[in-house]
C-alpha cells in the first residue's frame, strides 16, 4: 500500500506541474506539543491541540463536539462495564473506519483556504512535510488523508502496545508484558480511566484514544522516539555551532554515515562490528572527506536494550579515536538501515546542509552491498518512499548516497521511530 502512494505521489509530480508551494520548507520548525514522542508520531493531532485558533474551531464544531461525547460516553461505559476484558476496552479507544471516515468527512466539510484549518495546511502541513506524500492530491485531501494517517497510527500502537499484536520487527519491538497474567485486564482499565481523566476538559474528538495509545506506549517502555531529544540542543549542539563556519565547498562530501550494529549480548554497550565502523569512518574523516561523521542507531538490540548505538559510537569515536565532539552528528532513534538513511537525510534537511551534495556511507561490505544493490525495494515497502539515491561505489565499504526530501514522511507503523 505505500509503494502504492509513492507512485501516486511520483505520477501527480510529473503531470500536474508541482508547484514550489507544495514543497517543504527549510525554515519550517516542528512544533513539540506535549512530547516528543507525540508530535512525531501524531503531527496533525499535535497541531489541532496547539493551535489556539484551530483548538476552538474544533472544541465547538457541533458535529465534532458530538462524536467526542458519544465517544467518550462509549469509554466510560467499556471502563465501568468488564475490567476484566481488555480487548473491549483497548478497541473502544481505537478508530473505526465508520468513524475515521465520518471524521474525515466534516474535517473537508469545515476546510476553507481561509479559515484556521485552510491555514493549517498552508502553515503547517506542507512545509512540514511531514505528510507529504499526500501534496499532490489538494490541500483538502491532504488535511484528510493527514487525518486518516494519524489515526491508523493510534490504531496501531493500541493494537501492539496494549492488545498484544505482533509489530514490525517483533523480536526487538513487541509488547513488554504477559497480556495473560491476571493482573493486566486491571492494568490496561488503569490507563483508560487516566486517559479520560486527563482529556476531560480538552473537548477534542481525539484526545483520549490518543492520550491511551501514548500512555501505552510509556508503560510499555517504548518512549524511544523521544531519546535524547532534542538533538540540536543537546548531543548535537556543538556540531551545529561548528557548522555554522564549515565552508562546504572544501569537502567532496556533506558527511560520512555509520549506520549502527548493535550487539546481541545484553551487557555489551557496542558489538565489534560497530567499532570497526568507527574506524573505517574515522579514515574517511582523516583524509578530508567530510566535515561531520554521523552515527546511528537507536536501542535495538537486543530486545529492551538499555544502551544506544549512536550514543556508543560517538563515545567509541571520541576516546577510542579521539574524534573531536564538533565532528560527530548523532542520530539516536533509527531501528533498521532503511531509517538509517532515512533520519540521516532528515537532520540534513532539518539542519540546512546542502540537499545537493552527496554523502557517503561506511560500514562492512555485506551492509554496504545491501544499501546499493538490495534496500530500495525494501524502502518502498516499509516506507512507502526511497529516501536516496545511490552515487558512485568508492570501495567496498563506501557508497555515495544523495539525500531525497521526502524522507520528512512520517511512519504511521513504527512508533518508537515514526
Amino acid at each position: 500500500m505505500k509503494s502504492i502512494t509513492l507512485l501516486l505521489f511520483l505520477f501527480l509530480l510529473s503531470t500536474t506541474g508541482f508547484s514550489q508551494k507544495n514543497l517543504p520548507d527549510r525554515h519550517y520548525h516542528l512544533i513539540r506539543g506535549y512530547s516528543y514522542v507525540q508530535s512525531k508520531n501524531y503531527y496533525l493531532l499535535t497541531l489541532f491541540s496547539e493551535l489556539p485558533g484551530l483548538k476552538t474551531m474544533l472544541q465547538h464544531d457541533p458535529v465534532l463536539s458530538k462524536l467526542s461525547a458519544d465517544k467518550r460516553a462509549d469509554l466510560l461505559a467499556a471502563v465501568k462495564s468488564n475490567t476484566k476484558d481488555f480487548r473491549n476496552c483497548a478497541e473502544k479507544f481505537k478508530f473505526s473506519n465508520e468513524e475515521i471516515i465520518q471524521i474525515g468527512n466534516r474535517l473537508g466539510e469545515l476546510y476553507q483556504p481561509a479559515n484556521e484549518l485552510g491555514k493549517l495546511v498552508g502553515q503547517h502541513l506542507i512545509p512540514s512535510g511531514c505528510y507529504q506524500l499526500y501534496n499532490g492530491q489538494g490541500d483538502k485531501q491532504l488535511l484528510i488523508k493527514a487525518w486518516e494517517q494519524d489515526a491508523k497510527a493510534i490504531n496501531h500502537t493500541i493494537n501492539v502496545y496494549t492488545e498484544g499484536e505482533k509489530p514490525n520487527y517483533p523480536q526487538i519491538d513487541s509488547i513488554g508484558f504477559n497480556i495473560k497474567e491476571r493482573s493486566y485486564p486491571e492494568m490496561v482499565s488503569l490507563n483508560a480511566g487516566l486517559a479520560l481523566s486527563e482529556t476531560q476538559k480538552d473537548g477534542l474528538f481525539y484526545a483520549p484514544s490518543m492520550f491511551f495509545a501514548l500512555q501505552s506506549l510509556e508503560i510499555n517502555e517504548r518512549n524511544r522516539a523521544g531519546d535524547f531529544e532534542p538533538l540540536a540542543e543537546t548531543v548535537n549542539k556543538a556540531a551545529l555551532t561548528y557548522a555554522a563556519s564549515v565552508k562546504w565547498n572544501h569537502y567532496p562530501y556533506t558527511l560520512i554515515l555509520i549506520p549502527g550494529e548493535g550487539p546481541e549480548e545484553k551487557d555489551v554497550e557496542l558489538s565489534a562490528g560497530g567499532m570497526l565502523r568507527c574506524r573505517l569512518a574515522a579514515l574517511q574523516y582523516h583524509q578530508g572527506m567530510a566535515p561531520f561523521i554521523m552515527v546511528s542507531g537507536g536501542c535495538v538490540h537486543p530486545y529492551k536494550t538499555k544502551y544506544n548505538e549512536a550514543a556508543e559510537m560517538k563515545k567509541f569515536l571520541m576516546q577510542a579515536l579521539h574524534i573531536p565532539e564538533y565532528a560527530i552528528l548523532m542520530e539516536p532513534h533509527a531501528r533498521h538501515t532503511t531509517t538509517n538513511l532515512r533520519n540521516c537525510v532528515r537532520l540534513i534537511y532539518r539542519y540546512g546542509f546542502p540537499m545537493d551534495k552527496p554523502c557517503i556511507t561506511s560500514t562492512a561490505k555485506s551492509q554496504s552491498m545491501y544499501i546499493s544493490q538490495v534496500m530500495t525495494g525494501r524502502c518502498e515497502k516499509e516506507l512507502g518512499y526511497v529516501p536516496y539515491t545511490n552515487g558512485k561505489r568508492l570501495s567496498d565499504t563506501e557508497l555515495e548516497f544523495y539525500p531525497l526530501a521526502v524522507s520528512l514522511q512520517i511512519d504511521f507503523d513504527e512508533p518508537m521511530d515514526p
